[in-house]
């Protein structure tokens, strides 16, 4: 398997470098892009590249950064004062050779972000599953409150259209990604741990360096903050066991159903496309509001974010209220559309608890209908480690189509195909329909729906692409 550079093989980062005119490479990215545009509107002279065009690269052009389509060493301005990168930049790529040739420079993504932070009350939300949708709610909610924060997300906000903003508020409401613990770089005040399970192997070996990842990331906190973690899953549950140790002056809200949480999750009333959340906190008073988004876990997330809102302050009423103006996020249980009675919604979920949620979230919003889930698995290592576990959980469909892996930084592996995810969710019961061919499966799944159902396209990967082309398909069968 061909990976990003190895540790050894990574420049130099210098994390204090001059971010006067900084050169991005793969400034179309989710992560990058963000950052990119708040330099840009803070008055930095922003340039980058990225493999291809995209929505992403016309937003920066619009705010006067110099974006080149495609890696050259030429790209790389002459008055450059640092190059930033992630992890997945490899240590051949060209732009980068350049940079260490002329000594510019090598800021991490996660450096520039902390860079940002300073100064700011940063909130962090972490987790290895709804890090975006609810860091997405703290953006929109504490927007609509008039606290003009500044964010720094992994998707677009569909009522901002964007990932990143430069707020005049005092709040910084940010993502950290644990998958290169890039997220030890942050001093939070308010720190959020959704759960902690085992992801991103070419990283992490097991569990239990995971959670030395997690228990570094909530020293980072600083003196006097928060941690907001979920008193459900079990390995936050063994967070918390370990920092009642380590960090025992650490202030922690537990968050969940149990009876024993800060904030208990007293019931959620499912209402369409939508849920009524009641919670009832340590002094026994409830408080019910109401999200714009589907299922358990979407009203579990607006909770952890109802409290990270008391953390800092902001009372519990006008915080529920304005969870309320939260309606989602690009690829988190997205409506694309509906077509002959047939709703299509794309979902980003490509980790077996994801998968597994999702699925429990279309099954409460389909009614009578059928739930078909076009997956398309994401990475080698990650099919290999965990395909098992990804077919058991989409063996909940009515019907699922299984495409091929996405292999997006990797090479393939000998023997390491999307069927391990098929065979699996037919050994659990499943119904399922391999489709190798991309193109092909918009006409497949057309073929398969009738009215009432919903499609839920889910992968980290181009399946995204998939909706339009299905919506497309049913309405010409």
């Amino acid at each position: 398997m061909a990976s990003p550079a190895s540790p050894a093989d990574q420049p130099v980062i210098a994390p204090e470098a001059d971010l006067g005119s900084p050169h991005f490479i793969g400034i179309g990215g989710a992560g990058m892009s963000g950052l990119a545009k708040i330099l840009a509107i803070r008055g930095a002279k922003v340039a980058g590249s990225d493999a291809k065009d995209s929505t992403a690269l016309l937003a920066l052009r619009a705010l006067g950064c110099q974006v080149h389509v495609g890696h050259a060493a030429e790209n790389l301005a002459a008055d450059a004062t640092c190059v930033v990168v992630s992890s997945a930049i490899r240590a051949d790529n060209p732009e980068l050779v350049a940079a260490q040739e002329r000594g510019i420079p090598v800021v991490h993504r996660a450096d520039a972000l902390a860079r940002l932070m300073d100064g700011r009350r940063a909130v962090a939300v972490a987790g290895t599953h709804g890090k975006t949708t609810t860091t997405s709610m703290l953006a929109v909610s504490l927007t609509s409150l008039g606290l003009d924060p500044s964010f720094a997300i992994g998707a677009d906000l569909n009522e901002a259209g964007s990932n990143a903003h430069h707020g005049d508020g005092d709040i910084f409401v940010a993502e950290a990604d644990e998958s290169d613990r890039s997220f030890h770089k942050y001093a939070p005040e308010v720190a959020v741990v959704l759960n902690v399970e085992l992801d991103h192997h070419a990283n992490y070996a097991s569990l239990d360096e995971v959670l030395d990842s997690f228990e570094i990331f909530a020293h980072r906190i600083v003196p006097g903050g928060t941690l907001v973690v979920s008193a459900d899953d079990s390995g936050a549950g063994t967070l918390r066991t370990r920092l009642a140790k380590s960090a025992p002056e650490l202030n922690v809200v537990t968050v969940g159903e149990s009876a024993d949480a800060d904030l208990q999750i007293v019931k959620v009333e499912p209402q369409g496309l939508s849920a009524k959340v009641t919670v009832r906190g340590k002094a026994g008073a409830e408080h019910v509001f109401t999200v714009a988004v589907p299922g358990r876990v979407n009203a579990s997330n607006a909770v952890m974010a109802l409290a990270v809102g008391l953390a800092l302050g902001i009372d519990p009423a006008e915080m529920g209220g304005a969870l309320g103006k939260y309606q989602g996020v690009r690829r988190r249980f997205q409506l694309k559309g509906e077509a002959d009675g047939v709703r299509v919604v794309d979902s980003y979920a490509h980790h077996p608890t994801e998968i597994a949620a999702d699925l429990e979230t279309a099954r409460g919003a389909v009614g009578t209908g059928r739930v078909i889930a076009v997956f398309q698995p994401h990475l080698f290592s990650r099919t290999q480690q965990l395909g098992t576990e990804m077919g058991r959980a989409l063996a909940a469909a009515d019907i699922a189509v299984v495409m091929d892996i996405y292999a997006a930084r990797e090479d393939p592996q000998p023997g390491i195909t999307s069927h391990i995810v098929a065979h699996s969710a037919l050994d659990n019961g499943g119904l399922v329909r391999m489709e190798h061919s991309w193109s092909e499966v918009p006409a497949a799944v057309a073929k398969l729906v009738r009215p009432q159902d919903l499609v839920l396209t889910m992968g980290a990967g181009d399946v995204t692409l998939l909706g339009p082309e299905i919506l497309e398909a049913i309405n010409r069968r």
